[in-house]
């Protein structure tokens, strides 16, 4: 019976748990922000990752392009920002328990080149196994190289 009671009281901590996660209030002004560009690369870092990628194309053809990708990643939404900002910022949930995952994705110039800037970066927690890493990467991957570097 005692380990019964322990069984309900852990799974009901756990519910309370995700259900406190998926209705959290999102502060906008918190998330839909970018880092300045100080370095081209792929930088990770125990909450996310930071990448910095020379382009070729037009900032508004590799936003838009970035955006079509991100609107096909499983439980992803755009949550402010657009192509005619320049900036937009997605928030990508985790399958079991919808933790969110921010991704701030703008182009800029550096250095006098132009850039495109992904930074992605969880909200709970303070180690997010790579998933960041994981998703820009698959993102970086999906654009196209004449986007990137044409």
């Amino acid at each position: 019976m005692a380990i019964w009671l322990t069984f309900g009281f852990v799974f009901g901590a756990l519910f309370v748990l995700m259900i406190t996660i998926r209705m959290a209030r999102v502060d906008i002004t918190q998330w839909h922000i970018m880092p300045e560009p100080n370095a081209s690369g792929f930088h990770v870092m125990p909450h996310g990752v930071h990448a910095v990628v020379p382009i070729k194309a037009r900032q508004e053809d590799v936003i838009a392009a970035v955006q079509d990708i991100a609107r096909h990643t499983p439980r992803t939404r755009v949550i402010a920002g657009g192509v005619s900002e320049g900036k937009v910022t997605f928030e990508t949930r985790l399958r079991v328990f919808g933790f969110p995952d921010y991704t701030t994705v703008a182009t800029a110039q550096s250095k006098g080149q132009d850039v495109l800037m992904i930074h992605a970066r969880l909200r709970f927690g303070r180690k997010d196994f790579g998933v960041n890493a994981a998703r820009v990467q698959n993102w970086l991957s999906q654009l196209d190289a004449v986007v990137l570097r044409s």
